[in-house]
Order: structure tokens, then C-alpha cells, then sequence
């Protein structure tokens, strides 16, 4: 029965494993965005400022061209799905901010759902611990 048990145990704490990584990924995807969110408000706000910038566009395989940027009104903000819409500077910063409230929850959830994952394995590890001492006198006697 305790062969059995330590089986499953194993096979839990693989799977444990396997969903720690998959929010550690989550984790670093999330806070990517949250980098790049952060970075285009302040782009926007520099535009803002300064119109009429000379500034470096890529356009593939670091390759840049020099440009100038000329709108100080508008500029365009991809939503999702493929959708583009043309926004105010303000009203695109508002939009920006709302993301990055959104994206700190979720960051928030995955830190907390990966501190629950690693209590769960260092139980599982104990667990299995504690097994291999109940196993160990019984082999040697």
C-alpha cells in the first residue's frame, strides 16, 4: 500500500511541478507586458511633449529607419483581436493604465497561486520524506 501511495504522491508533486513552471512562464510573460506598458506611457507622454520628434521605426531584422513623428493629437493603439483604433494621448494613457491595473492583479493571482504550488510540493516532499523513514527500518530488518 505505501508503494502505491508514493507512487501517486510522485506523480502529484510532477504535476505540481509542471504548473509551477507553467506560472513561473505566466509570471515573466506578465511582467514583459507590464514593462512594456509602462514604457509606451512614457513614450506618449515624451511625444506629448516634444512633438515633432525624430525618432527610429523598425521595420525588421534590426533594421531602422529615421523618421520624424509629426502627430501631436492622436496616435494609434492596438485593442486586441487585431483592432486598431485611433485615440487622444490622454485617452490612450487612461486605456494603458486600465491594462496595467489589470495585468498587476494577475500578476498578484499568479504570485499567490505559485506560493500555494510550492507550499503544496514542500508538503508533498515531506510527505515523501517521511515515508522513506517509515519504508527504511522495515527493509533493513
Amino acid at each position: 500500500m505505501s508503494e502505491e501511495y508514493a507512487q501517486q504522491l510522485m506523480q502529484q508533486m510532477q504535476m505540481l511541478e509542471t504548473y509551477f513552471t507553467d506560472l513561473s512562464q505566466r509570471e515573466a510573460t506578465l511582467l514583459s507586458v507590464l514593462r512594456e506598458a509602462i514604457s509606451a506611457i512614457e513614450s506618449i507622454k515624451f511625444l506629448h511633449q516634444k512633438p515633432n520628434s525624430d525618432t527610429l521605426v523598425p521595420i525588421g531584422m534590426g533594421t531602422y529607419v529615421q523618421t520624424k513623428i509629426s502627430s501631436k493629437d492622436k496616435l494609434i493603439l492596438n485593442i486586441g483581436a487585431g483592432i486598431a483604433v485611433e485615440k487622444q494621448y490622454d485617452s490612450a494613457i487612461n486605456y494603458l493604465e486600465a491594462r496595467i491595473k489589470e495585468i498587476e492583479v494577475a500578476i498578484q493571482d499568479t504570485s499567490a497561486k505559485k506560493q500555494e504550488a510550492m507550499a503544496r510540493l514542500e508538503q508533498g516532499k515531506d510527505q515523501m520524506n517521511q515515508l522513506m523513514q517509515e519504508t527504511s527500518p522495515n527493509m533493513s530488518g
